[in-house]
């Protein structure tokens, strides 16, 4: 028997569908646009303190789920709940460098040092959280190398890392420096889509 948040997968063809590859400007970084996205990772190197509101959806290809969520990042801990929008269930994550604490989920609250491997064994999805912490911000992740391609808004518009490709689709550019509303990160079969409804950087 499913986990009953997989049975959210009611709403995935909306979701997949949402994913589907539109065509976007891929402008190569020269370096006018690489300096450009140095000074937004210099900028924005010690915004470790902020919450972030928004919707994801995840798929493996075949189950997946949405809802809303609330990530809120102090530091080197984190908490993040998500908000399932048919049954009104919720779980939450939270933790920092000690380990992870999932709660809310059939069985009682789950322990491991690893978020990732908790998420990926308690619900099966594969989402990459310690790289999307920086690529929330637009930033490169400290996971290895990293490749760039801009939008004509001269922000990212790619990134590619890690195995995973992040496509930035939209950018509040009211920020100083711009922040990120919209991203798509895929690594086949997985997909992860996170549409920010309101940033705050404390």
């Amino acid at each position: 028997m499913k986990h009953p948040v997989r049975l959210l997968a009611a709403v995935l063809p909306l979701l997949l569908a949402a994913c589907v590859p539109q065509q976007a400007v891929r402008l190569k970084g020269d370096a006018s646009l690489l300096n450009a996205q140095h000074a937004r990772e210099q900028a924005l190197a010690h915004a470790d303190h902020w919450t972030l509101e928004g919707r994801l959806g995840v798929s493996d290809g075949r189950d997946g789920g949405s809802g809303g969520f609330t990530w809120t990042q102090d530091g080197d801990h984190y908490r993040f709940v998500f908000r399932t929008p048919i049954t009104g269930r919720s779980f939450e994550l939270s933790g920092g460098p000690d380990g992870a604490l999932l709660k809310g989920l059939d069985g009682g609250p789950l322990q491991g040092a690893d978020a990732e491997a908790l998420m990926r064994r308690a619900l099966g999805w594969e989402v990459p959280l310690h790289d999307l912490r920086a690529w929330v911000l637009g930033l490169r992740a400290d996971s290895g190398p990293a490749e760039l391609a801009f939008g004509d808004n001269r922000l990212p518009s790619l990134l590619t890392q890690d195995g995973w490709a992040v496509d930035y689709r939209a950018w509040d550019i009211t920020r100083q420096p711009p922040l990120p509303t919209t991203i798509f990160a895929s690594r086949p079969p997985y997909k992860v889509r996170l549409s920010v409804e309101n940033w705050t950087i404390r």
